[in-house]
């Protein structure tokens, strides 16, 4: 790793973004697309919901997994191999007939993306010298993902127009040109830190990923159930997160090593990471359902809709970088919180009359917030980690991300399903709306407490930090 980064780098930066910018297209365009794979597999609004939640569950639970394999085994070789998983069953999805052959395959997808995407972001930071220039490199990645999202919504709604299936098909081809390049650009790296006959945590990474699918389950099926199976399947969800800690103390390769979650900015960091996709996916799943299940708008115009919110994509290469080389990776995510918690506010009095220019403020403030807070976040989830757990430290941040996904989008379904009655369908969109509003003031307070904290100064201090 080099301070000054070589055109071979770039070239590489260029490769992973490709990668990230598939993540955020794949997702966004099946949010467009939900309404259209229900009208066809005849899928309820609870089936509907796994589609995106199978994929983001198989992603947040294996992702710790995918983190250290990633330190183990080559980060190269994990991307690869991963991406050509992820191109397999992204075409699996494109060709079910059944709601469960989608949801299996949004799953398997998900579990590849988890040890694709934290062997990315660590093969980014072992490759630029921590600093300005990695800072740089990850806000472009950043802004990248933040690029493909909104680009997603627009595409999805074409895509869409022809066929929901082509939302699967398109990733393929896309990812099949990212993993050409790949092949030919990014270096071989021998793993940085033990062995392979140390093995992974496999105890572990089911011991999580039960935990974390329980809690969603729970939360999905509240409405429907007696209060006794919510307690169980939370009692069970606390028993599976305890048995996780006791296996990760006694394991000789444990998938996360516990002393690296004493550093107070780290899990600050995750626990941001959760309450900010975990707001914004929810806000998308009710507007999407809103524009085009109340209003009948079509793909095309939920898509063109929604693209506005890709105003992060410009600000966080740009705008992001200066805010926080003046004021710190903590207050910027402080205020993009803020923001957030205004523009989901802004959309709660929605009526079926609302105009566009009614619901611009509250796009254009989520995509504002947006660029100011997931960047940053990226930041200080691996600033200071040693090199050897860079992977890990990535695969703590997605996970962090994308299981803050699934919770939130369990929340706005339940409380959807709960309220709504027939007919009064917008009541239900209203309640469901103040889930993100919670969540971003949420995401603020936890903020809030690293604003009375000075960041270590020195590497040395940071290194203490993390012992």
């Amino acid at each position: 790793m080099t301070t000054q980064p070589t055109r071979r780098a770039w070239a590489v930066l260029f490769v992973l973004c490709g990668a990230i910018f598939l993540e955020g297209i794949d997702v966004s365009m099946l949010g467009v697309a939900l309404p259209s794979i229900r009208a066809d597999l005849g899928m309820s609004t609870g089936a509907l919901s796994w589609v995106v939640s199978a994929y983001v569950l198989g992603y947040g639970g294996f992702m710790l997994l995918g983190g250290r394999a990633a330190d183990l085994w080559g980060r190269r070789r994990v991307f690869l191999v991963c991406l050509g998983v992820f191109i397999l069953f992204s075409g699996l999805g494109g060709l079910a007939q059944e709601g469960w052959v989608l949801i299996t395959a949004r799953f398997v997808t998900g579990v590849a993306a988890a040890f694709m995407t934290p062997a990315g972001l660590s093969i980014i930071t072992t490759t630029f010298a921590e600093g300005p220039m990695r800072n740089k490199a990850l806000l472009v990645y950043a802004g990248t993902a933040a690029g493909g999202f909104s680009l997603g919504m627009f595409v999805g709604g074409l895509l869409t127009a022809a066929s929901w299936r082509w939302v699967f098909f398109a990733p393929v081809i896309l990812a099949t040109a990212i993993l050409v390049a790949g092949v030919r650009l990014i270096p071989r790296v021998a793993a940085t830190r033990g062995d392979r006959r140390e093995g992974f945590d496999l105890a572990g990474a089911v011991t999580i990923t039960a935990a974390m699918l329980l809690v969603v389950l729970t939360v999905v099926r509240a409405p429907d159930v007696h209060l006794g199976w919510t307690a169980t399947t939370l009692g069970a969800s606390a028993a599976l997160l305890l048995a996780f800690v006791a296996i990760e103390r006694r394991s000789a390769a444990p998938l996360v090593r516990l002393g690296l979650l004493r550093s107070a900015p780290l899990v600050r960091a995750n626990l941001g990471a959760m309450a900010l996709t975990g707001s914004f996916f929810g806000f998308q799943f009710v507007t999407v359902l809103y524009l085009q299940e109340l209003r009948e708008w079509s793909t095309v115009e939920t898509g063109l809709a929604l693209m506005l919110v890709g105003i992060d994509s410009v600000l966080a290469p740009t705008l992001t970088p200066r805010l926080v080389e003046r004021w710190g990776n903590v207050r910027v995510i402080f205020g993009g919180f803020l923001l957030a918690a205004v523009a989901y506010a802004l959309f709660l009095p929605l009526g079926t009359d609302w105009t566009y220019p009614m619901m611009l403020p509250t796009l254009i403030l989520t995509g504002l917030a947006f660029a100011l807070a997931y960047g940053p976040l990226t930041i200080a989830a691996t600033d200071g980690v040693a090199e050897a757990e860079q992977g890990v430290a990535g695969g703590l941040l997605n996970s962090s991300f994308q299981f803050g996904s699934a919770l939130g989008l369990a929340l706005v379904t339940a409380v959807n399903v709960a309220v709504t009655e027939p007919g009064r369908e917008l009541d239900g969109y209203r309640a469901a709306l103040v889930v993100p509003v919670v969540a971003a003031l949420a995401g603020a307070a936890v903020m809030a407490v690293g604003l009375r904290r000075r960041a270590p100064r020195t590497q040395e201090e940071r290194e203490a930090v993390m012992v």
